[in-house]
């Protein structure tokens, strides 16, 4: 990704908070919140501790082994230009979090 400031904004975790919640409040797939800020499977979240959040107006894809520009800019219908634009890599690699404008 370019830089992190333009698609994401931070969100501060307050006592009590869980990432399902979270996700939900911002409408966004909690497994994508947590890969965005590398929370693995069964890892705690503390208070004060600072997530990313991901704007609205984009969308975001997490890669998978095997993927390509062009078979990734095929399945959520835009060009390899639309995420080349968003993003600062042509070499995809998995558990890559890719940005895009959504159409």
């Amino acid at each position: 990704m370019n830089d992190n400031n333009s698609y994401f904004t931070y969100y501060t975790i307050e006592k009590g908070d869980n990432l399902y919640e979270i996700a939900k409040k911002y409408n966004i797939n909690p497994k994508l919140l947590a890969a965005i800020n590398g929370i693995k499977d069964n890892e705690y979240i503390y208070p004060n501790q600072e997530l990313l959040i991901p704007k609205s107006g984009y969308s975001y894809y997490i890669t998978a082994e095997g993927d390509t520009l062009s078979g990734v800019s095929n399945a959520f219908k835009t060009t390899p230009e639309n995420i080349l634009k968003y993003n600062s890599t042509v070499y995809l690699l998995p558990e890559q979090i890719l940005v895009y404008k959504s159409r």
